[in-house]
């Protein structure tokens, strides 16, 4: 099958099951009520919870749940063949990740703009809210670290996508201004704004930025540090001065780029023969684990992520006005993120045919580009090789349009580095509520309410100890940032692992809303909860035989705590719990 077949029937099924599917979860499962009181509305205080229009909340959500996930896992997978990613994008984000993103907004949004891991001991227990917390923390503790690096990767890739990605910050701030202080239309200033955004990828182009060592600290750790100062600055600002206006430049960014790419893909095929190179299926890559159940952990954002959840019911339900924009915001937001996962398909699958330049500067095309990058799985999993795999295929597609490759190129980097420092932000911000709950006294009480506050309370405080802990993490090999290497191998364990926790709490809170309506998230949360384990199980065996001991014990104690709120959950279902909230 061609490519551009492909990509019209995936997203014909995306915009027909949005409208089929989506409006069945919203009205019958969840059953959405546009009258009811929402969190961002009861606790409104200018600072977290701000009410904002829908085409605000989900420009923050998409930025902030796409990152580079939807752009690596699709970029390595696809060594299993083009078919299978495609399916499980497909099918996955249809019936498991949008349900999954939905229904975690909505009853966050129903309980206080609560985390997941509050909400957990609402509806299971008080033990097992301090498991998902521990889990929720790890998996935090390394996105934090792994996306410092991951950006300071980009920068050193693309030194013409620095500035660009710098000047947005303060393009962002004057948006943020002028509509949120000045009353000026969103929709005109923030065209202006990305207009603005994509006049300094020009000056970027002209002017690169490289960074070079310093005192011993590498380009890459150097950029690890500038970005985590970041990080700190913008999670500390209230939403509206930066954090929104700069999603939203960044979703009209995400909207040029799948346009380039979907125009590009319908040009480059009717001037040329633009055939998928990937394989349709290929069982045995040298050198790869088996599909089952690898596919189903690497391709999570794009399918099914625990990430989404944190980003639901840590920012974006503080934030969500009325129930009736959570189906656009979160299920929305999860098929756009499943087409964008095509998109990387299609570069990678298709479009590094048309030309990839080796490091020894070699332009190969057709099968050869293919096997570059995808002859066994060490090529194929390394995390700046799948970048530039995917920026390069774009690239190839988007030159049909007249666009100089050079040009292509810097759009794509920029675009790739803008969703990462979004998630960064996001990221920062979450584990600082993680935090507050776990150990604070305040519980995001409105300010005027007179409670009493700790220390880990304050704003600067839990915030100056989530980036100090990341810094800890990505330092603890040398001076490179590469720290978060050590534990990413369980990334995507812990992510999964999370979704299908998040799928259970989903299916209890069903089941007391009473009927059979928890069948629709208690199946994916089965074949999750299965496929997780599978492969953690698996991975453990793998550690063992190493000796990898720290692997091998954090692995455990994560499979340990999967297993014990499962359990919990299997307890729960049976009970009538007292606390539940339509």
């Amino acid at each position: 099958m061609h490519p551009i077949a492909v990509m019209i029937l995936v997203f014909a099924g995306y915009i027909f099951m949005y409208h089929l599917y989506g409006k069945f979860i919203s009205k019958l499962i969840f059953r959405v009520n546009e009258k009811s009181d929402v969190a961002a509305t009861n606790l409104q205080d200018g600072f977290d919870y701000v009410p904002s229009k829908k085409g605000i909340v989900f420009s923050h959500h998409f930025s902030s749940i796409a990152g580079t996930g939807p752009i690596i896992g699709p970029a390595i997978a696809i060594i299993w063949g083009w078919v299978p990613a495609v399916l499980w994008v497909f099918f996955g984000s249809i019936f498991i990740g949008a349900v999954h993103d939905f229904g975690i907004l909505i009853v966050s949004m129903r309980n206080k703009g609560y985390s997941i891991a509050e909400i957990t001991g609402i509806y299971l227990s008080r033990r097992t809210k301090i498991f998902l917390f521990l889990i929720g923390l790890l998996e935090l503790w390394i996105f934090i670290a792994i996306l410092g690096l991951v950006i300071a990767i980009i920068f050193d890739m693309y030194p013409g996508a620095v500035l660009t990605v710098w000047l947005e910050i303060p393009i962002a701030i004057l948006l943020g201004y002028l509509v949120m202080k000045q009353g000026a239309s969103y929709r005109l200033w923030s065209l202006v704004a990305l207009l603005v955004m994509y006049l300094t990828v020009i000056f970027g182009y002209y002017f690169p930025v490289n960074l070079t060592e310093i005192g011993g600290i590498p380009a890459t750790g150097l950029w690890t540090i500038i970005l985590l100062v970041y990080a700190f600055i913008a999670s500390v600002l209230p939403i509206t001065t930066l954090m929104q206006p700069r999603d939203s430049i960044n979703a009209h960014q995400l909207l040029v780029a799948m346009g380039l790419l979907i125009i590009g893909v319908v040009i480059v095929s009717l001037t040329t023969n633009f055939v998928f190179v990937a394989p349709a299926y290929d069982a045995g890559p040298t050198g790869a684990p088996s599909m089952w159940p690898f596919l189903f952990i690497i391709i999570a954002c794009g399918a099914v992520s625990g990430f989404h959840a944190l980003v639901s019911s840590g920012t974006s339900s503080k934030q969500v006005t009325n129930e009736k924009d959570a189906l656009f915001v979160g299920y929305g937001s999860m098929l756009t993120e499943g087409a964008l996962a095509l998109l990387v398909i299609i570069a990678v699958g298709a479009g590094l045919g048309l030309g990839f330049t080796t490091p020894d500067g070699e332009v190969q095309t057709g099968l050869a580009a293919w096997g570059s990058n995808y002859s066994s799985w060490a090529a194929a999993s390394g995390m700046a090789g799948k970048l530039a795999a995917f920026v390069e295929g774009s690239a190839n597609i988007i030159t049909s349009l007249g666009i100089p490759k050079s040009i292509a190129i810097l759009i794509m980097g920029v675009f790739v580095a803008s969703f990462a420092g979004t998630s960064l932000d996001t990221a920062v911000r979450m584990q600082r509520y993680f935090l507050q709950e776990l150990f604070g006294k305040k519980k995001f009480a409105n300010k005027n309410s007179g409670e009493k506050k700790n220390m880990i309370d304050n704003t600067y405080f839990a915030t100056f100890l989530v980036v100090v802990s990341a810094a800890l993490l990505a330092f603890s090999t040398g001076f490179g940032g590469e720290g978060a290497l050590l534990l990413w191998p369980l990334f995507g364990k812990i992510n999964q692992i999370l979704a299908a926790l998040g799928l259970i709490v989903l299916s209890i809170y069903l089941k007391n809303m009473g009927g059979k309506k928890w069948i629709i998230t208690a199946v994916p949360a089965v074949f999750m909860s299965i496929i997780t384990l599978w492969a953690a199980i698996k991975n453990q065996i793998e550690f063992f035989n190493q000796t990898n001991i720290l692997l091998m014990l954090v692995n455990g104690l994560i499979v340990v705590l999967a297993v014990w709120v499962m359990l919990e959950a299997e307890y729960a279902f049976f009970r009538k719990n007292k606390n539940f909230t339509k």
